[in-house]
């Protein structure tokens, strides 16, 4: 009978350290599969389009907003409350895609730069990077006026960057 139950404990041990490792975001990851009809809450603009654009923030399992851009990403971001969004509280994860490799990249760790001679989508962008050290060399190869990290990105920056890029109608 101690067997069984020394069993069963490991058992338990195991489960709950796995529903941990899930809770905690280990076993986080970008949603794969992008519908074509999906269209960026900020700027409207569908956002399968831009595969290498897209941009992405996940608030559980079945709620993620996509977007064409980090700078829409960011508006989104920073005023969720104008895009109909939940609290910064609720966004779990945040994804872009490293420009060079073209691999996820958990957002809020990357590198950005901005002011470059490389347009996205929708103009003027923040070039995401995995590295310091990629964004710097992408930085001096196409003209950049700085890099940024996720916390140094701000509202008025985001502005700056989207002002004469909207579509019609998406004026928020």
């Amino acid at each position: 009978m101690q067997k069984i139950m020394i069993k069963i404990g490991v058992l338990l041990l195991v489960v709950l350290s796995f529903s941990l490792l899930t809770m905690s975001g280990l076993n986080a990851a970008p949603k794969e599969n992008i519908a074509a009809d999906e269209r960026c809450p900020v700027c409207g603009m569908f956002v399968a389009k831009y595969d290498v654009w897209i941009t992405q923030i996940r608030i559980d399992e079945s709620k993620v907003y996509c977007f064409d851009g980090v700078k829409d990403m960011m508006a989104f971001y920073l005023n969720p409350k104008a895009y109909d969004g939940p609290e910064q509280s609720e966004m779990s994860e945040i994804w872009v895609k490293d420009y060079y490799s073209l691999k996820w990249v958990d957002g809020r760790k990357a590198f950005f730069v901005i002011g470059s001679d490389v347009n996205g989508p929708m103009g003027h962008e923040l070039i995401p990077f995995s590295s310091r050290a990629a964004a710097e060399a992408f930085l001096a190869d196409h003209h950049g006026q700085g890099i940024f990290s996720f916390d140094q990105i701000t509202a008025e920056t985001v502005e700056k960057l989207r002002a004469g890029s909207r579509m019609k109608g998406m004026d928020k």
